[in-house]
């Protein structure tokens, strides 16, 4: 996946929304669970309260005391975290034994009779402690005397059980991400599909199996789909009256161009040799570039996808081969066949006769005994003969327009800018090497 993939986006913001989520889930999971302990310390602290509320008493000193302890042993241990307190103004100060030589803080609120206060005040060796009170009035002599009575409870519980289950929260929280994370990969995966099939629809049509997308999409993509068949059906016209049009060049063309080779025949049987040589010269010279720019309108017209049809190999070569057999060079040669019957090439069919005619014929015109026509296992075509070859540096030369080595000859030294032509509409390239009997193998 590269920076611009529409999978990497969605995935890096899946990602960034499913970390926050889980982030946002955990803190507030874990001030949840502190306020749930936190409400259930002070439920327990206020059951406490009123147990030494209920067993407080006056001595005959006009103290008070508790006639018995609360049933929780952590009172009567020393700094245990655990603590009560009965303090009045007029008769000082009682403490349960866990509280040892300190007394707890308590702000300096008023409260009113059987009114409850909750304070968080600092507990003995800076501890932080959750402090529950009330004030109540006793019978002390002939008087009526407030008291305040306070139960605390040291917090530090509450923060160690806030970090053990923070501690057993985080791997469940991991477990999830990678539930969630792997669920959004179904989920984008499932959302991509469509377009994965636009995709290989046009690949399709590329390779000329199909001509138009499929139109059962989602109505997400149907609009894209539609767009694309309508560019599609729009391009087929056009690439049908192109191909009108170089058919009608062609006929147009034809006429004058015989009526003036017979011109050129006549002079020569009047004895005018020289003159007619100049003219079938420029004869020739035209004819050339009519063939070139037809064979350019009808490359431009396969440009269109739907113009690459898959052509059938073997039947297409077999008549090729039919054909350069009948000429001087081909009738003393063999001619090697070597690829499956069903070989298909992603190319309309008078395309990729232009190709295959001009690689054939160039290797008949080489070749000292056997040409070869093959497909490698990447599905490209090959044509190789066992000739002298062209020496490598020599071999771009031959792929220039009008340039051919052998100057002797009648060729015209189009044939292969030609076939590269034809193979650059196709996203193809024409290659040329040394084949293994020595002489040359065409490669597109």
């Amino acid at each position: 996946m590269t920076s611009g993939s529409l999978r990497l986006r969605l995935l890096a913001g899946g990602a960034v929304a499913i970390i926050s989520a889980l982030f946002i889930a955990g803190l507030g999971l874990t001030l949840l669970f502190e306020r749930h302990l936190m409400r259930s310390l002070i439920n327990d602290l206020e059951s406490d309260l009123r147990l030494v509320l209920a067993a407080i008493e006056i001595d005959p000193a006009g103290h008070p005391r508790l006639r018995r302890e609360p049933p929780d042993p952590r009172f009567a241990e020393p700094l245990s975290g655990l603590y009560w307190q009965i303090s009045s103004t007029a008769t000082g100060l009682t403490r349960s034994r866990s509280l040892w030589d300190s007394s707890l803080s308590l702000p300096g609120d008023v409260l009113a009779p059987s009114e409850v206060h909750h304070h968080r005040i600092q507990g003995p060796g800076g501890s932080e402690l959750i402090a529950v009170e009330r004030t109540v009035l006793l019978k002390v002599g002939a008087q009526s005397l407030p008291f305040r009575i306070a139960v605390a409870a040291d917090l530090k519980r509450i923060a160690e059980a806030r970090r053990g289950f923070t501690g057993d929260l985080v791997p469940a929280l991991g477990l999830l991400g990678l539930v969630l994370a792997a669920a959004m990969w179904m989920q984008i995966g499932l959302g991509l599909k469509p377009l994965a099939r636009v995709r290989e629809g046009i690949s399709s049509i590329r390779q000329g199996r199909s001509t138009l997308l499929d139109g059962s999409a989602p109505s997400e993509v149907a609009p894209l789909v539609d767009e694309i068949n309508g560019l599609l059906a729009a391009q087929a016209l056009d690439l049908e009256r192109a191909r009108g049009h170089a058919a009608d060049l062609a006929h147009g063309l034809k006429t004058p161009l015989a009526a003036l080779a017979a011109d050129v025949r006549e002079l020569g049987e009047k004895g005018d040799h020289e003159l007619a040589s100049r003219i079938e010269s420029v004869g020739e010279a035209m004819r050339r570039h009519v063939e070139r720019e037809l064979t350019r309108a009808r490359v431009r017209g396969s440009r269109h996808p739907a113009a690459a049809r898959s052509t059938p190999l073997r039947p297409l070569v077999e008549t090729l081969i039919a054909i350069q057999r009948r000429t001087t060079e081909g009738s003393r040669l063999v001619f090697e066949v070597e690829f499956a019957d069903d070989a298909l090439v992603p190319m309309d069919k008078a395309d990729l006769a232009e190709v295959l005619g001009n690689l054939i014929e160039n290797a008949a015109r080489h070749a000292r005994a056997r040409v070869r026509i093959g497909v490698l296992a990447d599905g490209r075509v090959s044509v190789g003969d066992d000739g002298p070859g062209i020496p490598k540096e020599l071999r771009a030369t031959v792929m220039t327009r009008g340039k051919r080595l052998d100057e002797s000859g009648d060729s015209t030294g189009l044939g292969l800018a030609i076939v590269q032509e034809v193979l650059d509409s196709y996203g193809r390239t024409l290659v040329l090497d040394e084949s293994s009997e020595g002489g040359l193998i065409a490669i597109f």
